[in-house]
């Protein structure tokens, strides 16, 4: 019953558009999505010259972000901080305990799960599809861009793993955003914070939006696939 009547109590609130729950919920988008924009940015490039080049340490480079996959959330937050804070290197930019030092964090999370995942992709593509543009008297710039329309749907499943790594992440949200309500609160580290309190209506609200983002994410996707393959 208890669960039951918690739920009941999070959907109502859910379709009463409290305030402060969406003031969570924008707080969370706002922050995955520039961290994820970011990322692609630097990921996407990295990982597909990575991918399709040859050269000596290849192996070595690709094991380096794959070990990075594992990176824990702590150790990052912790190498942010020392940087942010007021002693640090970068502390001139009071960027501490702001919605910008929790994308900073998030972009180190996730841009080396964007470079293997597209080093995988872009390996995957059988090396006929080379050749033969190679053969058709393509140019290397051709023959790339042949690679990264053929590698396109796993490299967009990357990003879309990234945003869902990211939008549930909590450690460096914590560290770095210090959960301050109304500028840093997102929606992992207020449910946390309610949980710690023995609020669960609004952590279970919180639960429900963070899943539905990521059915939503998932579903636009593969309807993109979808319509892309016909």
């Amino acid at each position: 019953m208890f669960f039951w009547d918690s739920l009941w109590a999070a959907l109502q609130l859910l379709f009463s558009f409290d305030r402060e729950l969406l003031h969570i919920v924008g707080v969370s988008l706002n922050v995955s999505f520039w961290a994820t924009l970011a990322a692609c940015v630097i990921g996407v490039p990295a990982g597909f010259l990575i991918g399709i080049a040859s050269f000596r340490g290849k192996q070595a480079v690709i094991t380096f972000f794959n070990t990075m996959l594992a990176l824990p959330t702590v150790v990052i937050g912790l190498l942010v901080y020392s940087l942010l804070s007021r002693r640090g290197v970068l502390g001139q930019l009071g960027w501490l305990y702001s919605q910008k030092a929790m994308i900073v964090g998030q972009i180190i999370l996730i841009t080396p799960i964007i470079v293997a995942f597209t080093i995988a992709a872009v390996g995957r593509i059988d090396d006929r599809y080379r050749r033969t543009a190679l053969t058709l008297g393509a140019s290397s710039w051709q023959v790339a861009l042949v690679v990264l329309r053929e590698a396109r749907f796993s490299i967009m499943a990357a990003i879309v793993a990234a945003f869902g790594r990211v939008i549930s992440e909590i450690g460096i949200s914590m560290m770095l955003g210090g959960n301050a309500r109304g500028f840093t609160r997102t929606m992992t580290t207020a449910m946390a914070l309610e949980y710690d309190k023995g609020e669960f209506v609004l952590a279970l609200g919180l639960g429900i939006v963070l899943l539905t983002i990521s059915l939503v994410v998932n579903v636009l996707l593969g309807y993109v696939q979808g319509r892309t393959q016909r």
